[in-house]
């Protein structure tokens, strides 16, 4: 058989990478001889430039050190493409693994402007921003302060860094922004969800950084202050990406909001791999509502559903509903008896899982 796997990375344990060869090691045990594929994918967050680098070897990794979401120094990569281009992943520099502690009020964007910025200075005539992962709810303001743009509040002072302090917005001052590079700025989307309200980045990612009930509510009237000083589209599918990094990239700078988890998987010639497939098997982390809103799983479901092409998932946790175009899914909780068990040696779990999974999608 013909077995394409593609997981995500399984965040805060295993890069996508890992995770693929892992779930390999699994299937080739119990059927050696198939012909299995590792297509690793990303959707705009972690593995994201780990993504890009596999299709495109000819790039050059260079690392940047920056303020990271907490202000303390992080390293954080980016990839300069042949033809002008910047991949950058906001992961890198603001993402929430990046955090000791959890800051939903404080936390920020500043160091993702800090790339952005060395890559133009390096002579990026473009970027690509992966946007999942963050750490924040500030909008991108924390970017894009880095980038010159400055909030103030009534009294005409700058605001501190974080989404909360954006209830205090009175004023925008562009004057010393940068402006884009000249081909532009694409930025990949892990989520379609919009800036504001009850599906928006505050009310359905804020609980993921930590926000409490009432913190969530403060940041999200944080995000409606934020788009009435700044107009813009707030309500654009995928403007609620990376705590609304995606929106203030937009709005500020006219990006242009892509579907990551699509937009990598043609990349790396996922389309081509479905089409010459028996079976696909992908996973993450942790599968629940949002994995089928942009992410890489939900999006590839709906193109091994198109494709007529069998998928298994297997993800650390299934905290959520598995939709019945899944053929078989497998959680590692499940296996190893625990979250701690699980995570004290994933890559031994997705073996363990990619035996099983390929003893029930393919049998003996």
């Amino acid at each position: 058989m013909r077995v394409v796997i593609a997981p995500d990375s399984f965040k805060g344990s295993l890069a996508a990478g890992d995770a693929a060869r892992a779930l390999a090691r699994g299937w080739l045990a119990r059927r050696p001889a198939d012909e299995v594929r590792l297509l690793p994918l990303a959707d705009g967050g972690e593995g994201t430039i780990d993504a890009f680098a596999a299709a495109l070897p000819q790039a050059k990794r260079v690392t940047e050190t920056v303020r990271g979401p907490n202000g303390r120094t992080v390293a954080a990569d980016w990839l300069q493409l042949p033809d002008g281009s910047a991949v950058i992943e906001l992961a890198q520099s603001s993402g929430l693994p990046l955090m000791r502690i959890p800051d939903p009020l404080g936390a920020h964007t500043c160091g993702l402007g800090a790339v952005m910025r060395a890559a133009m200075d390096a002579g990026a005539t473009r970027l690509v921003v992966g946007l999942g992962g963050s750490a924040s709810t500030d909008g991108g303001t924390g970017a894009l302060r880095a980038l010159g743009l400055r909030l103030l509040d009534s009294a005409g002072r700058d605001l501190p860094p974080g989404g909360a302090a954006l209830v205090d917005l009175t004023r925008i001052d562009v004057g010393g922004l940068l402006p884009p590079p000249s081909g532009g700025i694409d930025v990949l989307a892990d989520v379609t969800a919009p800036l504001a309200g009850p599906t928006g980045a505050a009310a359905t990612f804020g609980p993921q950084k930590g926000a409490q009930p009432d913190e969530v509510e403060l940041l999200d009237r944080a995000l409606r202050r934020l788009a009435e000083v700044a107009g813009g589209r707030p309500d654009e599918p995928g403007c609620g990406a990376a705590g609304g990094t995606a929106y203030g990239l937009a709005t500020f700078w006219g990006a242009h909001i892509m579907p990551g988890a699509r937009t990598i998987s043609d990349l790396v010639g996922m389309p081509a791999a479905l089409a010459a497939a028996d079976i696909v098997v992908t996973g993450e982390g942790r599968f629940d509502q949002t994995s089928l809103t942009g992410k890489v799983v939900g999006s590839l479901l709906d193109q091994a559903g198109k494709a007529g092409v069998p998928i298994g998932v297997v993800a650390g946790q299934l905290a959520g509903p598995v939709p019945g175009s899944v053929s078989e899914a497998i959680s590692l909780v499940d296996l190893a008896g625990s979250v701690a068990a699980a995570l004290d040696d994933p890559a031994m779990w997705l073996v363990e899982a990619g035996t099983l999974i390929a003893q029930r999608l393919a049998g003996n």
